[in-house]
This record gives C-alpha cells, sequence and structure tokens, in this order.
C-alpha cells in the first residue's frame, strides 16, 4: 500500500497526540490537534491554516455548549441530585432490589442529558455509599454504575451521544444514510450501546458475586429514611428546571415520530431543528425567571472535552485530506470481512481507549473511517458505527478512565482502594477482548 508523506506525517501526527493523551491528562489534545493539523497541512499538505480550522465542527461545538449549559443549571440548582435522591428511595428499604435501582436510576440520568461523566459523578457517591451501607462490594457497586452511565451514554442527549451523531451526520452522505432517517439512526445506536454494555457489565456484576449478595440479601430490609434520608421537597427553581427537560426530550422525540414530520409549524422547526438550539431556548426561560445560575453553568460545563473532541477533529480532517484516513482504513480493512470487521473496530480502539480519551479521543478518530470500512468489507454501517462506540466505551471501568477513578474516588474506607484500582484495572482492560467478541456476535452475527 502506497502512502503519500502528507498522509504519513498525519498519521505520526495522530500517533504522537494519543500517546500524549495516554502518558499526560493535563494537556488538551483538542488543541494539539489543531497546532499539528496546521502543521501538517501547511509544510506537506499545501494548505493553508485559514483552509484548516475551516475544519473546525462549529456545529457540533454549539450542540454541546446547548445541552451542557441547561444540564449545568439542572446540575448546580440542585435538581439533578434531588431527582436522584427521590428515585433512590423507590427500593423502600428492599435491600436486594438495589441493584436494579441503582441501574435504572443511572441509565435515566444519562439518558435524559447530563451524560456518562456527569451521570456518573452524579451517581456514585450515593451508590458507593449505599453499598458500604448494605455490604456491597465496591467493585460490583462499579460495574453497575459504570456500566449503565456508558449504556446511556450514546443517547440523542447526551453530549457522547451528540459527538457521535455529529459524525455519523457529516458521513451520511457518503454511508446513503437520508437526513431523514438520522434520528431514528441515533435511537438505534443508543440501544445497540445499551443492550451490548449492559449485557457485559450485569452479566459481570452477577457472575463476580452479584447474584451470591442478592440470595443474601434475601428478606432484609432497612430504614429507608436511614439509607436514603428524604430530600425536601422540588422547589419553584428545580420543578421549572425539570419541566424544561422534559420539554427537550418531547421536542427531540416526538419531530421524529412517524406521521408528524410536515405537521409542524416551519418557524417551530426552524428554532428547533436539532437538540442544541432546542437547549438555548429551553435556557432562556431559566435564565431569565433566574431559577437557573448562568455563571455556575458556565464553569461546570465540560470545556476541555468539547475542546478536544473538535480539535483532534480538525486533525482527523487533515487526515482525511491527505489520504491518511484511507490508509488506515486499508490495513483494517486488509485483515476483515463484513462479519469479522466489528470484532476489529471494537478491539483496536478499546485498547487505545483503555488510556486515552474514549469520547474525545478514540471515538472521533476512528468512526469517520466508516465509509471507507464498508466499501471495503461489505460490513453493514450500522454495525461498524455501533461496535466503534461500544468498543471505545465499554473499557472505561478501567481506574485508568474518568468513570473508573470517580467510583475510586467514592468508594468506602473501609474497601481496600489499592485492591479495587487493581480489580478494576485487570477487568477495564479485558474488556478490550470482551468488547470485540460481543460486537463480533451481536452486531456481526447476530445483526442487531
Amino acid at each position: 500500500m502506497d502512502i503519500s508523506t502528507a498522509a504519513l506525517m498525519s498519521i505520526i501526527a495522530l500517533v504522537i497526540l494519543v500517546a500524549i493523551s495516554c502518558i499526560n491528562e493535563d494537556l488538551n489534545v483538542g488543541f494539539l490537534g489543531v497546532g499539528f493539523a496546521i502543521i501538517v497541512g501547511g509544510i506537506w499538505g499545501d494548505m493553508s491554516g485559514a483552509k484548516v480550522m475551516n475544519a473546525f465542527p462549529l456545529s457540533l461545538f454549539m450542540i454541546l455548549a446547548g445541552v451542557t449549559f441547561l444540564f449545568g443549571m439542572a446540575q448546580t440548582n440542585g435538581t439533578m441530585e434531588k431527582l436522584t435522591a427521590y428515585s433512590v428511595r423507590v427500593c423502600k428499604g428492599n435491600t436486594a432490589l438495589i441493584p436494579l435501582i441503582i441501574y435504572v436510576l443511572t441509565s435515566f440520568v444519562t439518558t435524559i442529558g447530563p451524560g456518562n461523566i456527569a451521570g456518573c459523578a452524579l451517581m456514585a457517591p450515593v451508590a458507593m455509599a449505599i453499598a458500604t451501607r448494605v455490604g456491597m462490594p465496591a467493585f460490583l457497586m462499579t460495574l453497575l454504575v459504570v456500566g449503565a452511565a456508558n449504556g446511556a451514554a450514546f443517547s440523542p442527549f447526551s453530549p457522547t451521544g451528540i459527538i457521535s451523531n455529529g459524525i455519523i451526520e457529516k458521513m451520511a452522505p457518503q454511508l446513503g444514510i437520508a437526513a431523514d432517517s438520522l434520528n431514528a439512526l441515533a435511537w438505534k445506536v443508543h440501544f445497540n450501546s445499551t443492550i451490548a454494555q449492559g449485557f457485559v457489565n450485569v452479566g459481570g456484576f452477577f457472575v463476580m458475586g452479584g447474584w451470591a449478595w442478592i440470595k443474601a440479601q434475601k428478606g432484609a430490609s432497612l430504614d429507608i429514611d436511614e439509607l436514603a434520608p428524604k430530600p425536601e421537597p422540588f422547589n419553584n427553581a428545580q420543578i421549572t428546571t425539570l419541566l424544561m427537560v422534559f420539554i427537550l426530550i418531547l421536542l427531540v422525540v416526538v419531530p421524529g415520530l412517524p406521521g408528524i414530520k410536515g405537521t409542524l409549524p416551519v418557524t417551530l422547526t426552524n428554532m428547533l431543528s436539532n437538540v442544541g438550539s432546542i437547549s438555548f431556548v429551553l435556557s432562556i426561560v431559566l435564565m431569565l425567571t433566574g431559577y437557573g445560575d448562568s455563571k455556575a453553568a458556565v464553569k461546570v460545563m465540560p470545556w476541555g472535552v468539547i475542546m478536544m473532541v473538535c480539535g483532534v477533529s480538525v486533525l482527523i480532517d487533515v487526515m482525511d485530506q491527505t489520504g491518511g484516513l484511507n490508509f488506515l482504513v486499508d490495513i483494517i480493512g486488509s485483515v476483515a470481512g463484513p462479519v469479522t470487521v466489528n470484532f476489529w473496530v471494537s478491539f483496536v480502539p478499546a485498547v487505545i481507549s483503555a488510556y486515552s480519551s474514549s469520547s474525545g479521543v478514540v471515538m472521533p478518530m476512528f468512526l469517520p473511517m466508516t465509509p471507507g470500512l464498508v466499501e471495503l468489507t461489505g460490513g453493514n454501517p450500522v454495525a461498524i458505527i455501533s461496535s466503534i462506540d461500544v468498543g471505545s466505551h465499554l473499557v472505561d471501568t478501567s481506574p485508568l478512565s474518568t468513570l473508573g477513578a470517580l467510583c475510586i474516588a467514592s468508594a468506602g474506607d473501609h474497601e481496600d482502594k489499592g485492591k479495587l484500582f487493581r480489580k478494576l484495572l485487570i477487568w477495564g482492560l479485558s474488556m478490550s477482548v470482551v468488547s470485540g467478541i460481543v460486537c463480533y456476535l451481536f452486531f456481526g452475527v447476530l445483526g442487531l
């Protein structure tokens, strides 16, 4: 396989970028990505710096900013925390129901918008405190919390789902995907992720001691007010925030339902064309009523991750224009067929993701390869997309990831943190192989 100097240098730049992201989390690889892209494009690609910077995904940036700003206000005014507290009380002291409640609640919180990192940050302290109280090992609770958060991470409302769907929308013409089917495809990818990651993590929970723990809880109960004290009722600001979140979900889901398209006023569909624009409109209500603190919300927005995704995308665009992306596609395609490609595009991202950012680096790096892989291997585009998404995130139980680290930090004082670190590291790294096998079976053989 021949490769031009420009293509080779773009690949080298990407390798350096990934290596830096693995060994130094203090350096934002998004900014490095833009800088590397300008250097590669200017020296070897005959591209001006202005042309390179035009590849910055402005639409994706605005969507991420809108959604994270709205949920930043929901987080800082106490709405999400209080919603979690009320939801935990559903088990009513029946300790055997706790794993189910935690898993469903984490999935729900992640799905409605905050995303996997925020969802895990919200749930980990609560879940680990409950685990300590009911005698559940922190390792098992981590599988539930991280598994649920990452499984639901590809919701069209959450940052990770928005990143994935933004890249998919850009590739849609090459894949023959109609614009009016993108919403349904987004939910399909979300479903695939939930099923695959749920199968692995819930299965792991039962196999690694969860089933024995549940059987030991037969007939056991606790005072629910001691386990999860009843919070104060929702105040006006929190009720309004919940209403805004409900309207957000409604305005994203309803226009995509059969028979709805074309029936809504054009002025409405113009304003509410995507989840980002809807979020900006709804944010106005919280800001002008004083129910949302915009300054506090801006401070908790994940600016580092947003810039990481957008900056890496600029380098990927340069790599695509110089032929570097096609070279990587050819390498994977040379060892893969229409079914086995799902193993490779899950396994390889998973190995890299164990040490690098799943949503910010690995997923944006591999998703643009989908059209080339479909053409080369004859694989199913939705299956390949799902495999890349699942593979790049299934390893996040590792303590080297933000989610795993959050759970370790929240574990009870009685836990041996060193032992917990080692168990999660072994589990997380093993997920690179497991993800390849699961994606091969679920999306390749079974064709989900």
